[in-house]
């Protein structure tokens, strides 16, 4: 994946009704390795890792890097939430020249069904849309993950298609910012 573009990076901590959205620290590492070690979140996302080989993979400070958020919940991560360029040789494209931003996002099963990804998200996009107006957002799920279908909905997602990767069928949407005032 190619980085997000010229951003200042890391943006200050973004605070919703009960998150914070901040950069990576050295504290969420235990986190880190319980959210891809974890067979439920990794249902839809390929599988999760042994635990022993996160422990010697996981570096110190994970995710530091433009377009990685950590969601934090009363002081604690319980997720994190992507923005990178989707590669041009990967289907689903909105624009001719590829690379759009691509919107991603794991919580630790203890955090779900309580709104917590929908709250995230779209902070995220309203920090999106301010740092690169009028620029789509695309976002890509498997059909079958239902939770990330009704999230993308909400989100104000689009379908723009649907093809198979990774061996099961996906959904592909758009989110595009609202146009500037003035």
């Amino acid at each position: 994946m190619t980085e997000l573009g010229p951003v200042a990076w890391p943006p200050s901590p973004m605070g919703t009704e009960r998150l914070v959205l901040r950069q990576s620290e050295a504290r969420d590492r235990a986190a880190f390795i319980e959210l891809f070690a974890s067979p439920e979140v990794g249902a839809y996302t390929g599988g999760s890792r042994p635990r022993d080989e996160l422990e010697g993979a996981v570096p110190e400070v994970p995710g530091r890097r433009p377009g990685f958020f950590v969601i934090e919940l009363d002081g604690a991560m319980i997720g994190v939430i992507t923005l990178d360029r989707r590669a041009a040789e990967r289907p689903g494209h909105v624009r001719p020249d590829a690379g759009e931003a691509e919107l991603g996002y794991l919580l630790l099963p203890r955090a779900w069904g309580r709104g917590y990804a929908a709250e995230a998200c779209a902070a995220v996009l309203d920090w999106f849309a301010g740092s690169f107006p009028r620029e789509p957002v695309v976002l890509c799920t498997r059909t079958a993950n239902d939770r990330a279908m009704r999230l993308a909905a909400k989100l104000g997602f689009t379908e723009v298609e649907r093809f198979e990767e990774y061996g099961a069928e996906q959904w592909f949407g758009a989110w595009y910012p609202p146009a500037p005032a003035g």
